[in-house]
């Protein structure tokens, strides 16, 4: 995000007046870098937010204001939802090939909602060295689910690594926490934790109750690995979402792959 100030510039010294002095010039330009200084810590401290900052203060226009049962196809499995293919035209992390293609079912009435670009990853692909948010559907009685990219970087010094390589579940959940809640991480929130295995890839499943998260209290995730990148899916609602869609929102869960 770029930040523009206004510099009033001083007026031409006549010829009938002497310059300024150094020591005047640089008392008076003085006020104006330290100005400047301010601006730059305080974009700098905004850049470092930015991963929550998209949690805590999703923005309303949407990415399609139109129901996903209008345009995406019915699931092969179970045709009361909908089935999302991630493509490289969806997100520039899938682009830049950062991301395998993803999918994942959504009942026919949720809608997509736009994520802002900077939050997106656009800003930093081929080379980003924090999460991001790929994609994000949500229906305002049910909840929302989102897909969160981070460089394996991140987690582990091998290139490549599975995610079992990375680590334990417990371990894989205390280093993304923060970005299934949308602000911090507390071990007793997991409730319940599982692994599951489909084809050659393996996923690390997590129920969390989380009563002052961001995102809602009740929170489902789903985390594996695959070339350079941990893709992460997160299921949120709140206590009235969740004792209507609970079911529907494990059924998103399971549906996750990569």
């Amino acid at each position: 995000m770029a930040t523009s100030s206004t510099v009033t510039l001083s007026p031409v010294f006549s010829a009938s007046k002497s310059p300024p002095k150094a020591t005047e010039r640089a008392a008076s330009a003085f006020p104006q870098k330290q100005n400047q200084l301010s601006l730059r810590r305080e974009f700098l401290k905004g850049l470092s937010l930015l991963p929550l900052l998209e949690l805590k203060q999703p923005l309303p226009s949407a990415a399609k204001e139109i129901e996903v049962g209008s345009y995406l196809p019915p699931s092969p499995s179970d045709p009361s939802f909908v089935l999302f293919k991630a493509s490289p035209r969806d997100t520039p992390a899938l682009r830049a090939g950062n991301v395998q293609p993803y999918q994942f079912i959504l009942p026919p009435t949720w809608k997509q909602t736009r994520v802002a670009n900077i939050l997106s990853g656009n800003y930093c692909q081929p080379k980003c060295a924090e999460p991001w948010v790929e994609v994000k559907f949500e229906d305002e009685k049910q909840g929302k689910v989102q897909v969160v990219a981070s460089p394996l970087i991140r987690l582990t010094n091998k290139p490549n690594s599975s995610i079992e390589q990375i680590g334990s579940p417990e371990k894989v959940i205390a280093s993304l926490g923060p970005f299934v809640t949308g602000n911090t991480y507390d071990p007793d929130e997991l409730i319940e934790m599982s692994v599951e295995k489909l084809g050659d890839q393996t996923y690390y499943k997590y129920v969390l109750e989380t009563p002052f998260a961001l995102t809602g209290s009740h929170n489902l995730a789903k985390a594996t690995a695959k070339g350079n990148t941990v893709v992460l899916f997160v299921a949120s609602a709140n206590d009235k979402q969740w004792q209507a869609s609970q079911k529907t929102l494990k059924a998103m869960l399971d549906s996750f792959q990569v």
